[in-house]
């Protein structure tokens, strides 16, 4: 995410809002680079609705994530019903209250898939994905990312952007399964709790994966 100079900022911003054609004129990249850059930590309301490809039906939830350079990542999830995930740097903990669970495996593989990590590493942008322009809609810019993984968990993700920065992220699975996230209250480089990003699991639940060296693991029945 970035910082520039206020003068700058004020003048892209105020041209953005008095004229189609200057908004038009930026490339979503442009605006990729400079949500980002200079960020290192940020948090953010977000409402998910992913419609299957069988149905066609939606399913909707919202929450908060939190992202923090390099690697650790907070997603939320409030209504309609608790789901807790944490990529501390190792690994990826999922946590389900109703279910009494948590599944835990390495966060090297799956952190590669997810388009949100651009977000405090713009190199990997480059690294891990084939960006392209992706054209106006909706009133925003999009950016689209393919995957270069051999075997990439989603066909494409398209990041949408607004004068203020990120505000949609849709993407679809191999499945054929589409989801789209709406966000909201962006914050800067927050000052987030020192145990945003870690994850013990609580006593008696079920813990499925990978409970290696790492963060500490209650065992179940303790």
């Amino acid at each position: 995410m970035f910082r520039v100079r206020p003068i700058a900022t004020c003048l892209t911003l105020l041209l953005a809002v008095l004229s189609p054609l200057a908004a038009a004129a930026e490339s979503a990249r442009a605006r990729m680079e400079a949500f980002s850059r200079d960020l290192k930590s940020v948090s953010a309301d977000f409402s998910q609705t992913v419609r299957t490809a069988q149905s066609g039906g939606g399913d909707a939830s919202r929450g908060r994530l939190a992202l923090q350079a390099p690697r650790q990542f907070r997603w939320q999830t409030t209504e309609p019903f608790e789901q807790l995930i944490v990529a501390d740097g190792t690994r990826v903990w999922i946590y389900d209250p109703d279910l009494e669970q948590v599944s835990v495996r390495s966060q090297s593989t799956e952190e590669a898939q997810s388009p949100l990590t651009v977000l405090t590493d713009l190199s990997l942008i480059d690294r891990d994905f084939v960006a392209s322009e992706a054209g106006e809609r909706d009133g925003l810019i999009w950016l689209r990312l393919t995957s270069r993984a051999e075997e990439p968990e989603f066909e494409y993700a398209e990041l949408g952007f607004d004068a203020g920065g990120l505000a949609r992220m849709r993407f679809k699975d191999q499945l054929g399964n589409e989801t789209e996230m709406r966000f909201t209250d962006w914050k800067r480089n927050p000052a987030l709790p020192a145990d945003t990003f870690r994850f013990t699991p609580p006593k008696g639940v079920d813990v499925i994966g990978d409970t290696g060296p790492g963060p500490q693991v209650i065992p179940i029945g303790d």
